[in-house]
């Protein structure tokens, strides 16, 4: 068994902050919170964004039968839309638009799109099914990893104020290959930058950390520290992943992978050649905060209660 090191002890609480500063002075760490997606339909969508923007652009540029086909492969195989813009847009409408899709599993692997569009209504026309189950070949293929920020400033004022930043930050380091995008998630987490197609979520991203996630990312190599999870995965298997990264060092985007789950709760994580099973327990932090954003924060999540190696 390996020890694996506890998490910090909160030791302050700021009233009044946006939700993400709260988190982080409550002693909230970033590891098994990305949201589940295993596949992305990314929209670029320059212009100001309402709260429900993505439901209010689909809605008008899908018909009803299309709608319900998104919201099946939405629920069945973890298609997220995302609406997009880069950074330090101009608001308007674009002559094209580009589409990004792509998936982290199924038939093609891992792999990302692009399509140019006249107009949203072509969308109509996109086989949808072939990007939900990871099939692909609806577009041209991308190469190289593009980069997602939240800064949906209206759904979560810290999406806005700390990822805006973030987007800056990182197109300088990787130009044209960063989107700023819609709700990701975790807005407690902010700066959260979505990696595509390897399907990464970080959290916590910060405009001093922005370039060396870049180069990692570049270097097919994760940084756990600010990785909230692997989005194809359960929060259980997020968490079990980077607990195992952090004990054995290995941080290629393919040293570490979750393999399944075992009859007794054990998550089993093959690591190199080895495998290495992870026990997890809950545990709440045991403090609440308010924040000027939408409810408060009370921070819980896993913990590893017990590390071997099963090779």
């Amino acid at each position: 068994m390996t020890a694996v090191a506890s998490r910090p002890t909160p030791t302050a609480v700021l009233p009044g902050h946006g939700c993400a500063t709260v988190a982080r002075s409550l002693g909230e760490t970033p590891e098994g919170t990305a949201t589940p997606m295993r596949s992305w339909l990314l929209i670029e969508h320059p212009e100001a964004w309402a709260r429900d923007v993505a439901d209010r652009v689909l809605d008008r540029a899908l018909p009803g039968p299309r709608l319900r086909e998104l919201a099946e492969l939405r629920r069945r195989y973890g298609l997220r839309p995302l609406l997009g813009r880069r950074p330090g847009y101009r608001a308007g409408r674009p002559a094209r638009r580009t589409v990004l899709v792509g998936s982290v599993g199924g038939p093609a692997g891992r792999w990302l799109e692009r399509l140019e569009l006249d107009d949203l209504h072509e969308l109509a026309d996109l086989d949808l099914a072939a990007v939900a189950t990871g099939a692909g070949g609806v577009g041209t293929p991308v190469t190289g990893a593009v980069f997602g920020v939240c800064t949906h400033g209206s759904k979560d004022m810290c999406c806005a104020t700390l990822g805006r930043p973030v987007a800056k930050a990182l197109a300088d380091a990787a130009p044209g290959r960063v989107w700023e995008t819609t709700h990701l998630g975790g807005d407690r987490f902010a700066g959260n930058v979505l990696v595509l197609p390897a399907g990464f979520l970080y959290g916590h991203v910060s405009t001093a950390t922005a370039a060396r996630l870049a180069a990692a990312t570049d270097d097919d190599r994760v940084l756990p520290e600010l990785l909230r999870g692997r989005t194809s995965v359960d929060m259980r298997a997020q968490v079990a992943e980077i607990a195992v990264r952090r004990v054995t060092g290995l941080h290629g985007i393919d040293d570490v992978e979750p393999i399944r789950t075992d009859e007794t709760g054990m998550v089993v994580v093959r690591a190199g050649g080895a495998r290495m099973g992870v026990r997890l327990g809950r545990h709440p932090l045991g403090v609440c905060g308010t924040s000027r954003c939408a409810g408060p924060t009370t921070p819980c999540g896993y913990s590893v209660d017990e590390l071997v190696d099963l090779t």
